[in-house]
């Protein structure tokens, strides 16, 4: 036979072989593999019968996951109902700056007026919490109570000092905070100051001061390095004024700071450039200057990067204080009550009158209870 005619033998015979062997090899794989129609397939799945119509491809595979179901409001408690518990009404952050045996500014206090105005807010059912409290939802006040934010700007030495012995002096802010809370056991010795380059003008005693707050429940913010117009900076410009200071407060500390506050209550060209920078800083809530009580930090409107602040103040002309300074606006909340957030005792939940549901923040939702 010619050596053509031998090798097409070959290949007839080859043929013959695979012909009777592939069925079942193919079979084999097709029940162990990958089949037609199944994920990673480009042939549509045909019917068991051998109809050749495709199959409805697998649920699992093509149907997207249902929502999750909307988080259910519960009951409120029985003491949420007694008190008239509102958990999404306004807190008063209120801002200070010098407190004086004599004022010589328009923002100066004199001792005698800031502590009439503690006492007030003693009286009046109010208990203090820090900036950073406030900003991240944790409001730890006895039920029937109102919580309120005590901040004090530019770390004045009228707002903290030590004496020899180490011991907060009883002329300033500090020494007046613990001298109500003794007459007023329900009057937490709180608050938040927000310092500069120099904090409190306490030199080489900055570390014992610094530490001695922290200890002892304070909270210390950021204000910037120089007391900057953020506004008027570029970016670079406004992250050194906050980076610098932030890198002081964490050196004296031990911990970064939660809260700032602006110089002025002026905002930069773009927010994002004060609330974070990586490596530098991160903010649970920035602060302005004012004039008029907070949301609730559960209130769906919100705004962790702008929270209003009211100067503390009497019903003076200068601003309009006659009815946006802190005397006015404690007198309206007084006068209205059902604005004013009280608490249901519980800091795990958010107790509310039910006609307030649409107000909450849908984050809180789960933790919500109404009445």
């Amino acid at each position: 036979m010619p050596p053509l005619h031998k090798l097409a033998g070959v290949v007839i015979v080859l043929a013959v072989i695979v012909g009777l062997i592939a069925p079942d090899a193919g079979g084999q794989g097709a029940a162990e593999g990958r089949t037609a129609g199944a994920p990673g397939s480009s042939a549509p799945a045909v019917s068991p019968a051998g109809s050749g119509r495709p199959q409805q491809a697998a649920r699992t595979a093509a149907t997207p996951e249902p929502a999750a179901p909307e988080p259910t409001i519960g009951p409120a408690s029985a003491t949420a109902r007694q008190v008239r518990a509102n958990e999404l009404g306004q807190i008063p952050v209120i801002m200070y700056h010098r407190i004086v045996a004599k004022e010589t500014t328009s923002l100066d206090r004199t001792l005698g007026e800031f502590r009439k105005e503690l006492t007030r807010l003693a009286e009046e059912g109010y208990v203090p919490i820090t900036a950073a409290e406030f900003a991240r939802g944790w409001i730890d006040v006895p039920a029937g109570r109102h919580p309120v934010v005590l901040t004090f700007d530019d770390g004045s030495p009228t707002h903290f000092a030590l004496d020899e012995q180490g011991v907060p002096k009883p002329d300033t802010a500090v020494g007046v905070l613990l001298e109500v809370a003794r007459r007023y056991p329900h009057f937490r010795p709180v608050a938040t100051f927000y310092v500069n380059d120099d904090p409190f003008g306490l030199g080489e005693r900055a570390p014992e001061g610094m530490r001695w707050l922290v200890e002892h429940g304070f909270e210390i913010g950021n204000h910037t390095l120089s007391h900057a117009d953020l506004s008027r900076l570029p970016k670079e410009g406004v992250q050194r004024e906050i980076g610098e200071v932030e890198a002081k407060i964490t050196a004296l500390t031990g911990a970064p700071s939660a809260t700032l506050a602006y110089p002025f209550g002026a905002r930069p060209r773009k927010t994002s450039w004060a609330r974070s920078k990586p490596g530098s800083y991160s903010f649970r809530g920035i602060f302005l200057a004012g004039w008029r009580p907070s949301l609730s930090p559960f209130h769906a409107d919100f705004d962790p990067d702008a929270i209003m602040r009211i100067r503390s103040e009497g019903k003076i002309a200068e601003n309009d204080c006659r009815r946006y300074c802190s005397q006015a606006w404690l007198d309206w909340l007084a006068d209205n009550p059902d604005e004013r957030y009280v608490s249901d005792g519980d800091p795990g939940t958010v107790a509310f009158p039910e006609g307030k549901t649409p107000d909450l923040a849908a984050r809180y939702r789960r933790y919500g209870r109404s009445y």
